[in-house]
């Protein structure tokens, strides 16, 4: 089936997921604002519930850009173009964090063997990969080591769930956890992290591999530039990002040997 080309007029589809921006309708509104400015024509952001539903569509040809996770951007390399990775605490990488109750006798994958579990999404790194890679380098079965496991199909909802004692521990992404912490505290407060992974590539921004690759670099470009305008730099700090750089796949090289652990 031919890939519908994208039009100016139709404006520039960009796929969420739910990070820590669930019902952040205002932040949209004024990122969508300085895309505007920057880059010439309306962005329209499409939100989605789950990484799986984001691949398909930007496969479709029904997205221009996302913003995805490593994971699924090393799962389907071919399929996708790399456009930028945000910069946070000055680098484009962020960590994993295990995150048990703050009172539970919890401090390693040990404790929590036969214990409630909260993932993230299948196709998270930093909420299901990495922790699932962690139990395979232990030599423990990741379908067996805990007594119950499930999905929530969002960071802060995983931070919710082992917070509200739906789960013993969870796996999420550092740096919603970190800013969760600056700005609902009262919920990080009842979780307490018991281990950061290495660091991995920060989830990027990415464009179909058949996409416009002029469209595709002014959209890095009007990225680039949000932190050169008052607006853009009100959003940037909104989302606890430092800016956004052009970033290299290499920076996902140790998502691709997870996964190539995976399936083995």
């Amino acid at each position: 089936m031919a890939r519908p080309a994208w039009s100016r007029a139709a404006g520039v589809r960009f796929g969420l997921t739910p990070v820590f921006l669930d019902d952040r309708v205002r932040l949209l509104r004024r990122w969508g604002k300085v895309f505007e400015g920057t880059l010439g024509h309306s962005v329209q952001f499409v939100q989605f519930s789950a990484y799986n539903q984001v691949v398909d569509a930007l496969r479709a040809g029904q997205l221009e850009f996302a913003w995805l996770c490593g994971y699924p951007f090393v799962l389907h390399r071919r399929d996708m173009r790399l456009v930028a990775v945000p910069q946070w605490r000055g680098r484009p990488l962020y960590q994993s964090y295990l995150i048990a109750d703050a009172d539970a006798r919890v401090s390693r994958l040990d404790d929590l063997q036969g214990k409630t579990f909260a993932y993230s999404d299948p196709l998270s790194n930093s909420g299901f990969l990495y922790p699932q890679h962690l139990l395979r380098q232990q030599r423990r079965d990741p379908a067996r080591h805990f007594g119950r496991s499930f999905f929530t199909y969002s960071h802060r909802h995983v931070v919710e769930a082992v917070a509200q004692g739906l789960a013993h521990a969870g796996a999420v992404d550092g740096y919603v956890w970190e800013t969760l912490a600056e700005i609902t505290p009262q919920v990080t407060a009842r979780t307490r992290v018991i281990l950061r992974s290495p660091d991995f590539g920060f989830p990027p921004i990415v464009a179909p591999a058949q996409g416009s690759a002029a469209l595709s670099q002014a959209f890095l470009r009007a990225l680039q530039a949000m932190g050169t305008h008052p607006e853009g730099q009100a959003v940037l700090q909104e989302l606890r990002l430092d800016g956004f750089v052009a970033g290299e796949p290499a920076l996902f090289d140790s998502i691709a040997a997870m996964v190539r652990g995976q399936q083995a």
